[in-house]
């Protein structure tokens, strides 16, 4: 993490992550046949309606294949370069497998050029390599989890994010998720082993609005400030409370502040062997 020297306003509150000392190269130069176009939405759905709100703007960004579903298998492969990806948080690498594919995946701490993985069910349970749930000793940290067989990662992806294996039952495996939730999910899905990379991201301050705008993030109003007709906090005579028991969105949904958001009978509440705890931090985070 990098602190510049207060030379301005927005240089005195911001701070950038040293991609120098983590990237292979910092030049936006991806694998051309892993990339794909296309433009923001601006938070746009397709009839032209803001569905989205706070979003536009940006910089213009290339858009990475990353592979989620690791459907070469038994295929060792080398990572060649770590790169950074505009659509994530966590760092990207480009692999060579050993019959001469290449593919981005996303790259978990402590791998590094030249170093070999594979997505074997006989794998070793060392950082980068990818095996059945089923077959991960307990007590490994995770990431790039699968809840059904052959679907493609769906659980720990942001950076620095990490799950952890706490039990082998009965055909299941118990997994402890960032939110700290722990859930059953069958053992013959598949995970990666060990945490994303980029852990620094969530320490980062924007700093400034400008820095924010080419992030494509626009100004937020809040709903305090709002007529009533606008937002369900909106209206009143001066500073006026929000009138509710629980902080709503725009459309009058709950919203922060550690509120349940979960449907009670979602289909796969049986997974959930016990419920994430909300904490003072994640409550406060917006």
């Amino acid at each position: 993490m990098k602190a510049y020297k207060p030379t301005s306003a927005g240089r005195r509150d911001g701070t950038v992550i040293e991609y120098k000392k983590k990237l292979t190269s910092t030049k936006s130069n991806p694998l051309k046949s892993l990339t794909a176009g296309g433009r923001s939405t601006g938070g746009r759905n397709n009839l032209g309606r803001t569905t989205n709100l706070n979003r536009g703007g940006g910089n213009k960004r290339t858009y990475r294949l990353v592979d989620f579903k690791f459907d070469k298998k038994d295929v060792p492969a080398r990572v060649e370069t770590i790169e950074y990806d505009p659509y994530r948080s966590g760092f990207i690498a480009l692999v060579l497998y050993k019959d001469g594919e290449r593919r981005y995946i996303l790259v978990p701490q402590q791998v590094a050029v030249g170093d070999e993985i594979i997505t074997s069910a006989e794998a070793k349970p060392k950082a980068g390599n990818r095996l059945p749930l089923g077959k991960i000793p307990v007590g490994t940290f995770i990431f790039n989890i699968e809840l059904k067989p052959g679907a493609g990662a769906r659980i720990a992806r942001s950076a620095g994010n990490y799950a952890e294996v706490v039990a082998q039952d009965a055909g299941y495996t118990l997994v402890k998720l960032p939110s700290s939730e722990v859930r059953k999910i069958i053992g013959t899905a598949w995970a990666s082993i060990g945490a994303v990379s980029n852990e620094e991201y969530r320490l980062v301050k924007i700093g400034k609005a400008g820095r924010a705008r080419h992030l494509g993030i626009r100004p937020k109003t809040r709903g305090s400030a709002k007529n009533a007709v606008d937002h369900p906090h909106g209206g009143g005579e001066g500073r006026s409370p929000r009138g509710h028991r629980r902080a709503r969105t725009k459309q009058g949904r709950p919203v922060g502040k550690g509120q349940k958001t979960r449907s009670p009978k979602k289909f796969s509440n049986k997974f959930i062997v016990s419920r994430r705890k909300p904490g003072r931090l994640m409550a406060s985070r917006k």
